[in-house]
């Protein structure tokens, strides 16, 4: 029984600190024409500049991996969205009272949370035709998000997030 709750425990932990990824693609596309790309020129990605210098570099070096170069004539621009939101609490503990006798019944249950709202970061990849100026892939990633991560963690946590996002870039039809 204890290796049951053992694993079940570590399974929740896995699920909360996972990245969600929603991807979604022009179907009349040939991706094969994509082989440059650059950054949006009015980019504003809402992270620090730290922040913002560790996801374009791992956007980079995994752009790169795919056989895809940076160039200033580029195919495709690579924007980025990044919106902070608390995601709802969904632990709680409750307390229930209750009584009966004489075939009458009541009862009241309270929920009460437990812990703090869980800070949560969307990160949306679009990527933008030069030419037609039309949106032609893109990647929304949810993830949880602390504000006292180390440098270090933060670099890790964003690679790992570019690395799920650009993971079906480009998409097998």
């Amino acid at each position: 029984m204890k290796s049951i709750c053992l694993v079940f425990v570590l399974l929740l932990l896995t699920a909360c600190g996972s990245v969600k990824v929603y991807h979604d693609y022009d179907t009349q596309t040939d991706f094969s024409n994509y082989a440059t790309y650059n950054f949006y020129p009015e980019l504003q990605t809402g992270l620090s500049p730290l922040d913002e210098k560790r996801l374009l570099d791992a956007i980079d070096a995994e752009l790169q991996l795919k056989g895809i170069r940076f160039s200033e004539d580029a195919d495709f621009y690579v924007n980025i969205k990044t919106r902070f939101f608390k995601a709802p609490q969904n632990t709680s503990v409750g307390v229930g009272l209750g009584g009966g006798g004489r075939n009458v019944g009541g009862g009241v249950s309270v929920g009460i949370p437990v812990g703090e709202p869980n800070q949560k970061r969307e990160i949306r990849f679009d990527f933008v035709d030069t030419q037609k100026d039309l949106l032609i892939w893109n990647a929304v990633t949810e993830s949880s998000f602390k504000e006292n991560y180390t440098p270090e963690k933060r670099e890790s946590v964003l690679q790992h997030i570019v690395t799920k996002a650009l993971a079906k870039y480009p998409p097998k039809k």
